[in-house]
């Protein structure tokens, strides 16, 4: 006798296949249309990666109006990652008309809520009066706040601070506190800022072992300055052995990556050299950048 699916059964079964195949929002493959059904309900997090998903065109057209859309209304729901990336539209102007004054209003509402990234850029605002009258103290509250919540790079703006005694007192050692903080949690800035720190005696015992380690540290992550400053450190023989050769290869290298004082430097000290070692030198340079 021939067997008929019922239509109750073969609901089921439908209903099996798709809960078995079906995407989610928040797991990969992401499911646009799970996404827009949560987010439709007031899902914040469902807004939050639909936005992602229009911002980045994954699995849908990309669309900055829709990415702004949707990180909008996740925002107003009170999601802390929303609320940073909706005024950093605002920074820009992507998706949305450039204001300063609405990027800080969602930056300060992601500060509150405790988003330590959105806590440094509102330090970044104030520091520069974007959207905000420019206010150093109002900056040093800020980038203390994320940087003792451990941001990296507030820990090394309030280094800066610090050491500039703009904002607050002058003082070298908590500049070299903040720095040395941000270069150990691998900020090549702050590691830059430390080897100088180091160089001149600034808030620590003078050491040119120091220095030349946390510019070689700087180095390796590519930063253009840190490579300059460990050329330096070469072609005067401090903390390092003597050497022209190497002092020239970074030098080279700086340049390429932008230092503007790299370039004076490798013109310098190639007058002091001969052809065959300036070659030697360019060799070094390209082995080095083909290793990193």
């Amino acid at each position: 006798m021939k067997k008929i699916l019922l239509p109750g059964c073969f609901i089921l079964l439908l209903t099996a296949f798709l809960n078995a195949y079906a995407g989610s929002c928040f797991k990969e493959p992401y499911d646009v249309f799970d996404c827009k059904v949560k987010a439709e309900q007031g899902d914040a997090k469902a807004q939050n990666k639909l936005g992602t998903m229009y911002e980045g065109g994954y699995s849908v057209l990309q669309d900055d109006k829709q990415a702004v859309k949707w990180y909008l209304s996740a925002a107003e729901a009170g999601h802390a990652n929303a609320m940073y990336v909706l005024a950093s539209k605002y920074v820009i102007g992507l998706g949305v008309l450039q204001d300063d004054k609405q990027a800080v209003k969602w930056y300060l509402k992601a500060a509150e809520a405790g988003h330590a990234d959105a806590k440094n850029v509102l330090g970044l605002m104030y520091t520069s009066g974007r959207g905000v009258p420019q206010d150093d103290e109002q900056a040093i509250k800020w980038y203390r706040k994320a940087a003792e919540a451990g941001h990296a790079d507030a820990q090394n703006n309030l280094g800066s601070k610090y050491e500039s005694g703009v904002g607050v007192l002058q003082d070298d050692k908590q500049a070299v506190k903040w720095y040395r903080k941000a270069a150990e949690a691998g900020n090549s800035d702050a590691q830059n800022n430390l080897g100088l720190m180091y160089t001149n005696g600034r808030g620590v015992l003078q050491d040119d072992k120091q220095a030349v380690k946390w510019y070689r540290k700087a180095a390796e992550a590519g930063h253009a300055y840190a490579q300059s400053n460990l050329g330096m450190m070469y072609a005067n023989g401090r903390g390092v052995p003597h050497d022209k050769v190497v002092a020239y290869m970074y030098f080279n290298i700086s340049v390429v990556n932008g230092s503007k004082t790299g370039v004076n430097a490798k013109n310098f000290i190639a007058k002091t050299m001969s052809l065959s070692k300036i070659e030697k030198g360019q060799k070094l340079a390209r082995e080095w950048m083909a290793s990193h």
